[in-house]
């Protein structure tokens, strides 16, 4: 049997695996289904979009969400897809961290909605806190043997001492059985039948459902299981990643422009991908979008997008535009005029990581001549002479504003009455800010 919200899933290639049944569930009635946020930090960076993607997919289809912040498996750690162990946090990072990940979930699931299948927030420490290690021995750990929980890829890997593996400890040994007893609480309690995750999940999940099933001697107990892909580029790098690091989810971390050009950057061949798996459009409207971009993709229609409806999902559709106003700034042709409408903030943030020299007011009452703005005042460029070559093969430019050597920087090519943007060519940029 298939069912509309999984066969959509299928065609945004959102689902890897599925358990037998999982879709007759969710056909039959509303189905309860929680996914794991493990707070190794205090925000969640894209990587995490995937599976609160997967949870407002659920909601939007009729069924009930948890998410589930990991309060007692983050003081272990998951040792899933990890070649060594995590050092583990005290008790205020591990607190700290449970706090933004909240906040950042609530962001997109509304946990104080009234409606049937309202979303739900659960922390794993509530259940596990007073569990001792006897009773949780003697009730957990018997119903699963050593050979099951050996067979798991992200055990067996540690162990053959594959991707340089040293082994692993009898704490991260236990975090599948803690993570399988998360599910045979939250089945017990809130009749959670399915648990959802990443691909490298799997071996966790199947645990869980296993435990279900053995923990309800004599009675029917079901349980579910279905993951997604973890997300890949076509080039080989890793995804969610730039220079600057990880790319978060909250404005503090990753600024919304940097966010926004992380998506408008995207090649074409993930463009396609992307559209599907982090946006909310429909088949129809995707499909078409597609065939307009392999038409005309130098206007990186796919792209533009994306960009589009990632940020606005992830921040706010004001923010969007402020993004993409800031970022065709750079391409208008009046560009000091329009480049003066951003705010301080959003100026820097355009040219985060651009080198940046600070010259005192006095000195442009008189003029800055080219050379020294160049060399001398700056070290933007090692010497005079190489300013000079520069400034000889029309290279330079003051404002986007192309300059001969014989040029002077005053006052008035001040944007906001404090920063002034050199250029040498396309690919280098440097900004002088006026000083006190």
């Amino acid at each position: 049997m298939t069912n509309p919200f999984v066969e959509d899933l299928r065609w945004r290639g959102m689902v890897h695996d599925i358990m037998p049944g999982t879709e007759e569930q969710l056909s039959k009635e509303m189905t309860s289904a929680y996914i794991g946020f493990d707070p190794t930090s205090d925000s969640l960076h894209i990587g995490s979009l995937v599976p609160i993607i997967l949870l407002v997919h659920l909601e939007r289809a009729g069924h009930k969400p948890y998410a589930l912040v990991g309060g007692a498996t983050g003081m272990i750690g998951d040792p899933s897809g990890k070649s060594d162990e995590r050092n583990l946090l005290d008790e205020a990072a591990l607190a700290k961290n449970v706090a933004g990940i909240k906040s950042v979930l609530s962001r997109f699931l509304d946990f104080n909605s009234t409606a049937k299948n309202a979303p739900v927030l659960v922390n794993n420490y509530d259940w596990m806190k007073d569990f001792s290690f006897i009773d949780f021995a003697r009730d957990v750990g018997k119903r699963i043997t050593v050979n099951y929980m050996m067979s798991k890829d992200s055990v067996k890997k540690r162990f053959s001492g594959d991707e340089g593996s040293v082994g692993m400890s009898f704490t991260e040994f236990t975090y599948q059985l803690i993570q399988g007893y998360d599910f045979y609480h939250l089945h017990k309690h809130h009749n959670i039948l399915l648990q959802m995750g990443g691909s490298d999940q799997w071996g966790n999940i199947t645990t869980g459902t296993e435990l279900v099933r053995r923990m309800n001697v004599g009675q029917e107990a079901k349980a579910f299981a279905m993951t997604c892909p973890l997300i890949t580029k076509a080039d080989g790098t890793k995804f969610g990643k730039s220079e600057g690091g990880n790319i978060w989810l909250d404005a503090d971390k990753t600024s919304v422009y940097k966010f926004y050009q992380y998506w408008l950057n995207t090649s074409d061949e993930d463009a396609v991908r992307y559209i599907k798996i982090f946006t909310f459009l429909d088949r129809q409207t995707i499909e078409k979008l597609i065939v307009e971009h392999q038409e005309a993709p130098h206007l990186r229609i796919l792209q533009k997008r994306l960009a589009e409806e990632v940020t606005t999902f992830v921040h706010s559709k004001a923010d969007f535009e402020n993004a993409e106003r800031a970022s065709n700034i750079l391409f208008s042709k009046q560009f000091k005029q329009d480049i003066g409408t951003l705010d301080e903030a959003m100026f820097l943030e355009v040219f985060e990581g651009v080198p940046l020299a600070e010259i005192p007011k006095a000195e442009f009452d008189n003029g800055v001549d080219m050379i020294a703005a160049l060399s001398a005042k700056t070290n933007f460029l090692n010497s005079n002479g190489e300013a000079r070559r520069a400034l000889k093969a029309n290279s330079i430019s003051v404002n986007k504003e192309k300059v001969a050597e014989d040029y002077v920087i005053t006052t008035d090519d001040l944007i906001n009455d404090k920063y002034i943007i050199l250029n040498k060519g396309k690919k280098n940029t440097y900004i002088i800010k006026v000083g006190a």
